[in-house]
Order: C-alpha cells, then structure tokens, then sequence
C-alpha cells in the first residue's frame, strides 16, 4: 500500500549541550520518509528545496526506496533553513534564525503516480497547503494522519487548522498543544475535545513520557524508552510519525489494536533518531536494530500479576 508524505525538506543548524553542527539535513518530510521506509518501500515524497540541496541528499532518499518524484528543485532559490540552541534539559530550545526561502510560496504538485496512494502523512505546514494537497487527491485516501504545531493554533491561521482537522482521521501533536488546541489541561479531557473536532483517533506525545493514543472509547499509554543519552532531539516527533504510519501502511490494519503497536514502532524510531544529530541515526539503520530496540520497548512494559 502506497504511502504519500507531504512535508518540508530542509537544512537545519543545531546546537545542544553535546555538540552543534553549522547544516545538516531536517524538515518534518526528511524524517518522517525515512522512519516509514524501514516499515513500507512505497514511500512518496511531496516537499520542495533549492538548488542548494545536492544530488547526494537526494539520492539519500532514493537509496531508501523514497520516491523524489514529488520533491521540486527551485532554481536560483534556497532551502528552507532553521537554526536553533537546545537548553541542558533538551526539552527547551531556542529559536535562532528561520528563513522561509522557497518554502514562502510552496504549492504541492501532487504527482499522477502518487494519486493512488492509501496512506497520507501530512507534516507540519501551513494549514492551507495541507488543505491544498488534500483538495487535489483524486479519491480519499484510507487513512490521514496529521501532524501540526502550535504557531498555527494561533490567529489567523486556526480556523484554516481547524477545518483541515475535520478531514482526518489521525491527529499527532504534543501536550502542550493539545491543551492549547482544546482550552483543557488535563489531557483526558483534551484528547475528548478535539476528537469531537473531526478526527477518530489523537496521538498525544510527551516526548521523554511518552505517548497516549485516544479513540472516543479506549485510550493507550506507551512509555519513552529510557536512553543512556539524548544527544538530539529535533525531529523526534516527525520520526515518531513516520514509525507509526510506515507500519500501518506495512501491516494494512488501521484497527486500534494495530494502531497500539504502530505507537511502539513510531516510538522506537524515534529513540533511535535522538541519539546522533539530526537524521544521521536514521540514514543506515538496519532491521535487526529495529526489532531489537522494539523488543526492548517490549521488555519495559510486559510483567505478570497474579491475583490468587
């Protein structure tokens, strides 16, 4: 089953207590294709970047079984480009330079060959580009997932976000902007709230918590898996997202139960993607390190009682 991916491709500048690099490679698109190609090699990538990202990034990605057919190349213009410095915790960051560049007027070509796709992975952009990709699907596909941030919780762009939650049926955002999406603190509530809101199920992630997965009747809890070091954490989420939805396009079964184990593969990738910077950890992964690291989330959480 195809899997569409519609999201930035970027170069980013990273500094944490453990080190900095001046460019590499992010953009929610760039993770969340590569977490999914180890779970599905129907991958299709919808982004856009200038003639400063190389033929090497972009074989980078085809040598993961992603197609870049989707992937425009501005001529003359830059990448989109972010730079940020992460406090000692890791779970604050500073904001140092955004540079929109060709990201300013992107408009999604949605390639014929990626019309029959039946998974649809929409990262973080602008409300209106996502509406604009889901307008130019020929037929819905099965299953869209949608991750958003708080900048677009705001005026004037959350009406616009709103209306792109009522068409999805997945929705993957974090505490702090599920409570600011809903007006509820407790996330219980929260989750309730913008289910009602459109979408069947909500992801809401904790980042070293973990994850809770909601439907209207059930609701799961998946821990983070404790690291001897986090070394950087930018795109953790993007890359949780792509475990999850690859696996749900790998195993076709969009029923709770999968989607339980869809949070634990989204949640393994994601441990792997914070221990080297950027998305260097998820460029030669193998599938043996997958199942090894699931089995570890496995072994944290399964236990016995006995009530006699």
């Amino acid at each position: 089953m195809s899997l569409l991916v519609v999201g930035t491709v970027a170069f980013d500048a990273i500094e944490t207590p453990f080190g900095k690099t001046d460019k590499i490679i992010g953009g929610s698109g760039t993770y969340i294709a590569l977490a999914s190609s180890y779970f599905t090699k129907s991958a299709n990538l919808v982004g856009v970047v200038g003639d400063d990202f190389l033929q090497s990034d972009i074989e980078s990605f085809q040598q993961h079984g992603i197609n870049t057919e989707g992937l425009q190349i501005k001529e003359g213009e830059k990448s989109f480009f972010w730079a940020g410095r992460y406090h000692n915790d890791l779970n604050t960051r500073d904001t140092l330079a955004t540079e929109l560049n060709v990201l300013a007027d992107f408009d999604p070509i949605i390639p014929d060959a990626y019309q029959d796709c039946k998974y649809l992975m929409l990262g973080n952009l602008t409300p209106e580009v996502q509406q604009t990709v889901l307008n130019r699907l020929k037929q819905r596909p099965e299953l869209v997932m949608l991750d958003t941030m708080n900048f677009w919780m705001t005026e004037p762009f959350l009406p616009s976000l709103k209306e792109v939650v009522k068409q999805v049926d997945v929705l993957s955002i974090n505490d702090e902007e599920a409570r600011m999406l809903s007006g509820e603190y407790s996330l219980v509530k929260a989750a309730r709230a913008i289910l009602k809101m459109g979408p069947s199920y909500i992801i809401i992630k904790k980042g070293e918590h973990g994850a809770l997965l909601f439907s209207d009747e059930q609701v799961f809890f998946a821990p983070a898996l404790p690291l001897e070091e986090v070394f950087d954490p930018t795109g953790a989420g993007d890359t949780f997202a792509g475990g999850f939805i690859g696996y749900l396009a790998q195993t076709q079964d969009s029923s709770f139960n999968n989607m339980k184990r869809a949070v634990i593969y989204g949640s393994a990738m994601a441990s792997f993607c914070v221990e080297k910077f950027g998305p260097q950890r998820l460029i030669n992964l193998s599938q043996e390190e997958v199942k090894e690291r699931v089995q570890e989330f496995i072994d944290l959480v399964q236990f016995e009682i006995d009530y006699a």
